[in-house]
Parts: C-alpha cells; structure tokens; sequence
C-alpha cells in the first residue's frame, strides 16, 4: 500500500537540514531504485522553488510500504528525525487516484 509520510521543519532548521540533506537523499534513493518511490519532495517557506534562505517548512514523501508499522518505522529512521529538522511527521495510509 501507498503511504503518504509528511514532516514538518522546525523554526530555522535550514542549517540542520543543508547537513543532513545527503543522507536523507541516500535512504529515498533507496526506495527510488527498490520502485517504491511515488514521489518526495519539501515545501519551501515561500511561494518559490528556490526559497534561499527562507528555507523550508516540511517536506513530503509517498511511497510504497508492506504496512503502516513498516512506513512509520521508516519515516522514524530518517536522517531529519534524528538532526532535529522535523518537530512532527505524519504517516498516513494513501490511496493513488490520478
């Protein structure tokens, strides 16, 4: 099943995020190259793809995932959690429409 996986940044987590940004990419590649990545991106602060030093607010991901416990024991494992980037994250089941 599809699992919708939505972190929310701290206040000024740029710096923390800029740092840990490389193994955050290694872990979604895996999931990329397994075919399990719908799709992964963040949300900049501002309306503009390239925010500068506005940074971003959150980030989300949708992947495929044997369970809820398996998607959520992945979303904990990420290199964000662990640098202090994502004050919460969210995982959800997601059913694909479009």
């Amino acid at each position: 099943m599809l699992y919708s996986i939505i972190g929310e940044d701290v206040p000024n987590s740029l710096s923390a995020r800029q740092s840990t940004r490389p193994a955050h990419l290694a872990r979604l590649e895996e999931l990329k190259n397994a075919g399990r990545l719908i799709l992964a991106g963040p949300n900049p602060a501002i309306d503009s793809n390239d925010p500068g030093e506005a940074g971003f607010t959150g980030s989300v991901v949708i992947a495929e995932f044997p369970s809820i416990e398996e998607a959520k024991a992945w979303a904990d494992a990420d290199p964000y959690v662990a640098a202090g980037v994502y004050q919460t994250v969210t995982v959800k089941p997601f059913k694909q429409v479009f």
